[in-house]
């Protein structure tokens, strides 16, 4: 290692201590001078050290490098117990961020330095988002917990022992293909219910909007489209949060075209842009008009969207679109899959888009496969007007299914320029 680098690199150990320093310095800020075991100076000076270790002891035992980090825990530990006894609170919190200065200092000289970086960056974030983890942790009921630890397994316990092969005549269902798609979708869903819940803000209605985006555009639409029944006043406000949602909906497409198939999602990025444009604009320009006396907060209650049997019903769901996406496209070719497309995005566009993900470049052209999905898409955003109107009444539904064609024509003409 060059003299130029070594130099590069500890002062990145030095920023890395700096950084998660500062968050624990701020944290105690209220303490007089020598009344915090480890601030700003001595974590900065913790990731140094751990850097200067490392490149010191470079070809020799490991065991030097072990002991320095045991010495760094015996100290930060001893001062650590010192603060406790005289503050009487006990958290062992400071301790971990000094041996993770350390360690990530160490790893910055010894490893990949994007690594380092981001570890430093995750534990400085986990540290400075202290009460909303808890309070999330206080509200956390069983039945949130437990689709949790349904998504761990469907994760990390099923997805490993699924044999990863087609069994079927056309060659087209792979149970650890399926499987991995039914838990991309469970996962973004979770997310965006525990963006919420983590917030605190489910009485939030542009937060609810984003979060339905992630989770089911149709179900938000559905759920404002009642409330606007409750409190007529809400009528445009809850418009606008329905057309963010479905704007999210559209961008939510390609990221899941982009796991799939990344060169397919490249080709549908202009139409799918095109679309969340506009819905995202309108349901912006709808916010900022609320109406007068709109001033309730009162929104959907998101339910908890990841249940075992949801799962597999989506998992199945998969297969069958999967199924009739290959013998469609073999039978009537990119005909089929276009009146598939249209019926199934009536009801959900994300197993289309994955199954299309799949067959584009290969089973089918890609711009057959980025026509399928628009479709899909445009069949989405055309009902979910359909519901605001029945629903929510013809107001509720004008103000969506104006901004929704607006958004499919200006989707198609983006279409068509770029075909």
């Amino acid at each position: 290692m060059s003299q130029l680098e070594a130099l590069g690199r500890l002062s990145v150990a030095l920023a890395i201590g700096l950084l998660i320093g500062l968050e624990r310095g701020w944290r105690r800020r209220s303490a007089g001078e020598g009344g915090r075991a480890a601030g700003l100076r001595t974590l900065g000076l913790t990731g140094l050290l751990g850097g200067v270790v490392a490149l010191t002891v470079q070809g020799a035992a490991d065991a030097l490098l072990g002991a320095a980090f045991l010495s760094v825990a015996l100290v930060l530990g001893g001062f650590q117990w010192l603060e406790a006894r005289r503050t009487r609170d006990a958290s062992a919190t400071g301790v971990i961020a000094g041996l993770l200065a350390f360690a990530l200092g160490a790893y910055a000289v010894r490893g990949t330095l994007q690594i380092a970086v981001g570890g430093a960056v995750a534990a400085t974030a986990l540290l400075a988002f202290k009460r909303p983890l808890h309070a999330w942790v206080r509200a956390l009921s069983w039945s949130e917990l437990r689709a949790l630890v349904v998504l761990l397994v469907m994760t990390a316990l099923i997805l490993p022992v699924l044999p990863d092969r087609t069994f079927d005549p056309w060659q087209a269902l792979n149970p650890r293909r399926i499987w991995l798609l039914a838990v991309l979708i469970a996962g973004v869903s979770f997310m965006g219910y525990a963006a919420v819940r983590i917030a605190g803000a489910r009485g939030g209605l542009l937060l609810s909007a984003l979060a339905g985006g992630l989770a089911s555009s149709t179900a938000t639409t559905l759920s404002f489209a009642r409330l606007v029944r409750a409190n007529p006043a809400l009528c445009t406000w809850l418009a606008g949060g329905s057309l963010i949602s479905s704007g999210l909906m559209a961008l939510r497409v390609l990221v899941l075209a982009g796991a799939i198939n990344r060169p397919f999602a490249s080709a549908l990025a202009w139409p799918m842009g095109a679309v969340a444009l506009v819905l995202g604009a309108a349901g912006a320009l709808l916010m900022t008009r609320r109406p007068a006396g709109a001033g309730s907060t009162q929104v959907t209650t998101l339910s908890n969207p990841l249940e075992l049997a949801a799962a597999l019903k989506f998992a199945g769901l998969i297969a069958v679109i999967m199924v009739l996406g290959k013998v469609l496209s073999r039978t009537l070719g990119a005909s089929g899959v276009y009146a598939l497309a249209v019926l199934s995005g009536v009801a959900d566009v994300d197993a289309l888009t994955l199954s299309v993900s799949g067959l584009a470049d290969r089973d089918l052209a890609r711009s057959a496969a980025v026509l399928a999905v628009s479709l899909a898409v445009g069949s989405n955003t055309l009902s979910k007007a359909a519901i605001a109107s029945v629903v929510g009444g013809r107001r509720h539904g004008l103000l969506i299914g104006g901004a929704s064609l607006a958004a499919v024509a200006i989707g198609a003409m983006v279409l068509v320029v770029r075909s």
